[in-house]
C-alpha cells in the first residue's frame, strides 16, 4: 500500500489520539482507585481474611469495637497490625482504628500499662481490654471477653474430692480452667459446707465428678439452687452417686449400671475397651456445628424419665455396636445379653424448662419467667487434663459453658492455621527433585554450555 502524505497524517491522528486516550483511561483508573477499593485473599487458607467465628462474633455484638494502637511510626512495626486491623474493618467498616505513637504521650502510655511496642487497646460498651501480641486469635477473644456484660459466675462445687478447676493432675480441670479464662468465662470454687447457699449471681454450677458423698444439707443447697431457676453441669462417673441421688430425680434422669465399651474404638488406634466415642451429633445448639469425634474414657450411660416439666435433649450417643458391661473389665469382653445392656446408650443429655424468677429486691416488678438450663454428662475425664486436646472435647466443654451462661452468640475461635505453609512429599517425589537437582540439572547446564563452546569454536 503506497503511504501518501494524507495517510501518513491520518495514522499520526490515530495514533496521537490512542495514546491520549489510553492516558485518559489510566487517569481515570487512578483517580477512581483512589475512590473505590477492591481487596481479594487468592491464599489456600484464606490467611488474610477473618475466619468465620471471627465474622460471626462481630456480627453478634451490639456495639462495634474500637482498636487504640499505641506503636511507634516504624513501617516494620505499624503496617502489619493496620494490615490485621483491616481485616476487623472490611467485616465492620465502621470500626475506628487510631494509632498512638508512646513516644509522644507517656503519661498516658504509663496511666494505662502500655508495655510493648504494638500494644492494641480495644473499647467495647466502656469496657476496655489490651492485647500485647496483634493476632486474630488473640483479639477476637478479647473482645469476646469485654463483650460479656454479666458479672455472673461458674461456681465449681468442693470439698468431695471433684476434679479441680485450676488443678494441675491428670483428672483435673486446669486446662479446660485456662480456655474458660481466656474466652472471658470467670469461676472459682464454692464449698456448700461453709456457704449452705448458692449465691444468686451463679451463671452455672458445676458438679465435676466427686468421689465422697454429699450431706443432706448440701443436697438441699443445690436442690433450692435448681428450684430458683439455677443452671447446672453434673459430670457424672460410672458406680455410685454419692448422695446426688435426689438431684437425678429432680432432673428426671437415672444412670445405667456399668462402663460404656465401643468396639469401634480399635479403629482409632485405642485399645482399652473403656472407651466411648461420639462421632454424630443432634441439631442441639450445642452440637449442631460438630464434624469432630469426642472420646469418652469410662463414661456410663443415662436413661430419661418422662417429665411434665423438663425438656429433654440427647446431645450425646454411642454407637450402636456399644454397650454397658456390667461385668468384670478383664480378659476378652463381650457383649453378655443376659446382663449387660446393649447399646446405643445416652452418654449426654441437655434440658431446660420455664421457671419464674423472684427478685431479689422486693421494689422491683414482680417475678419473670425464664429459661432454665442443665446439662449432664456420662463422662468427666473427657475435659480432664489428658484427654481434653482429644478430637472436639474441648469446643464441646466451651460450647456447654456458653449454653448455659445464655452465651450462645459466643462460640469457640480456632487458632487459624496456614494450609500452604509446608509441603509433604512422598519418597518418590523427593527421590526425583533430588535427582533433578544434584544430577539432571548439572549435566543439562554441562551440556548446554558444551555445546555452544563447540559451535563457537567451529566459527
Amino acid at each position: 500500500m503506497k503511504i501518501t502524505k494524507k495517510l501518513r497524517t491520518q495514522l499520526r491522528f490515530q495514533h496521537s489520539t490512542f495514546v491520549v486516550l489510553f492516558l485518559a483511561v489510566i487517569g481515570l483508573l487512578a483517580f477512581l482507585s483512589q475512590r473505590y477499593s477492591f481487596e481479594s485473599d487468592w491464599t489456600t487458607s484464606q490467611r488474610n481474611t477473618l475466619s468465620e467465628a471471627s465474622h460471626t462474633l462481630l456480627k453478634a455484638l451490639d456495639n462495634v469495637p474500637s482498636f487504640t494502637v499505641y506503636a511507634t511510626e516504624e513501617d516494620q512495626v505499624r503496617k502489619p497490625i493496620n494490615e490485621l486491623l483491616r481485616r476487623y474493618q472490611r467485616a465492620l467498616p465502621n470500626i475506628d482504628v487510631n494509632f498512638v505513637n508512646p513516644e509522644l504521650e507517656p503519661d498516658l502510655v504509663r496511666e494505662l500499662n502500655i508495655q510493648v511496642n504494638g500494644e492494641i487497646v480495644i473499647e467495647l460498651d466502656g469496657r476496655t481490654e489490651q492485647v500485647t501480641q496483634p493476632t486474630e486469635q488473640n483479639i477476637t477473644n478479647a473482645i469476646q471477653r469485654i463483650a460479656r456484660s454479666s458479672d455472673r459466675w461458674l461456681l465449681f462445687v468442693e470439698g468431695h474430692g471433684e476434679r479441680k478447676p485450676e488443678g494441675i493432675a491428670n483428672h483435673d480441670l486446669g486446662e479446660w480452667g485456662k480456655q474458660l479464662q481466656l474466652k472471658g468465662i470467670k469461676f472459682r470454687s464454692l464449698n456448700l459446707a461453709d456457704t449452705p447457699v448458692v449465691p444468686r449471681n451463679t451463671a452455672a454450677l458445676v458438679i465435676a465428678s466427686p468421689q465422697l458423698d454429699y450431706l443432706p444439707g448440701e443436697i438441699a443447697a443445690i436442690q433450692q439452687f435448681l428450684k430458683e431457676g439455677g443452671n447446672l453441669l453434673w459430670l457424672v462417673e460410672p458406680g455410685k452417686t454419692h448422695g446426688l441421688q435426689p438431684i437425678a430425680e429432680l432432673l428426671n434422669l437415672e444412670f445405667v449400671a456399668g462402663i460404656i465399651v465401643d468396639p469401634n474404638t480399635q479403629l482409632l488406634g485405642i485399645d482399652d475397651p473403656r472407651f466411648a466415642i461420639v462421632s454424630q451429633y443432634s441439631q442441639h445448639p450445642l452440637t449442631s456445628d460438630f464434624t469432630a469425634v469426642t472420646i469418652y474414657p469410662q463414661a456410663t450411660g443415662i436413661n430419661i424419665k418422662a417429665s411434665d416439666q423438663w425438656q429433654h435433649s440427647v446431645i450425646l450417643q454411642s454407637t450402636p455396636r456399644s454397650w454397658s458391661e456390667t461385668g468384670a473389665m478383664s480378659g476378652q469382653i463381650e457383649l453378655n445379653s443376659d446382663s449387660d445392656i446393649p447399646g446405643p446408650l445416652v452418654l449426654g443429655v441437655a434440658m431446660t424448662r420455664d421457671v419464674e424468677i423472684t427478685p431479689v429486691d422486693e421494689s422491683q416488678d414482680s417475678s419473670t419467667t425464664r429459661k432454665q438450663r442443665a446439662v449432664v454428662i456420662g463422662d468427666g475425664d473427657f475435659l480432664s487434663n489428658t484427654y481434653l486436646g482429644n478430637g472436639g472435647n474441648l469446643k464441646l466443654g466451651l460450647n456447654i459453658m456458653n449454653w448455659l451462661a445464655y452465651d450462645d452468640r459466643f462460640i469457640t475461635i480456632p487458632v487459624k492455621t496456614s494450609a500452604d505453609l509446608n509441603i509433604e512429599l512422598t519418597s518418590t517425589a523427593k527421590a526425583i527433585i533430588a535427582f533433578g537437582f544434584l544430577i539432571l540439572l548439572p549435566l543439562l547446564l554441562g551440556g548446554t554450555g558444551t555445546v555452544i563452546w563447540l559451535k563457537r569454536r567451529k566459527r
